[in-house]
């Protein structure tokens, strides 16, 4: 997988580094679940999570981003919506974000999903392949 964002002077940035892990997982019945990290996020020094220090728990906040939800499609705008209903992102709980779909095969998917919450303009550019 990969992720970009795509600022309105054309400049692009790896959100998650050029080797980020993740998975999305998009059910018949409407379902989504979705998670992406960078590679290299620390490991806390004192091995119990509740106790991360200022710089661990920024490091993971900035280098993961996860949710679940539903989701439709509208295939006549070759578009998808994901209602957000929790997220590690809190201020998307409750939203929908509607993603253009960019590419589709059966073993591929890329979009662009608009994040108004980075700034006017910028655009999420993301591509997934289907495990094997």
């Amino acid at each position: 997988m990969s992720t970009k964002y795509k600022f309105p002077d054309g400049k692009t940035t790896d959100t998650f580094g050029p080797n980020a892990k993740g998975m999305m997982m998009l059910d018949a019945a409407g379902h989504v679940v979705f998670i992406t990290m960078r590679p290299d996020l620390p490991k806390f020094a004192s091995k119990d999570r509740m106790k991360g220090t200022p710089e661990e728990n920024k490091a993971v906040v900035t280098g993961s981003f996860a949710y679940f939800g539903t989701y439709t499609v509208n295939e006549a705008e070759r578009t998808y919506t994901v209602h957000y209903e929790g997220t590690t992102f809190p201020n998307f709980d409750g939203i929908d974000a509607k993603r253009t779909i960019t590419a589709l095969t059966a073993d591929e998917l890329k979009y662009e999903n608009p994040v108004s919450t980075i700034g006017q303009g910028v655009v999420v550019e993301a591509v997934w392949k289907r495990a094997k």
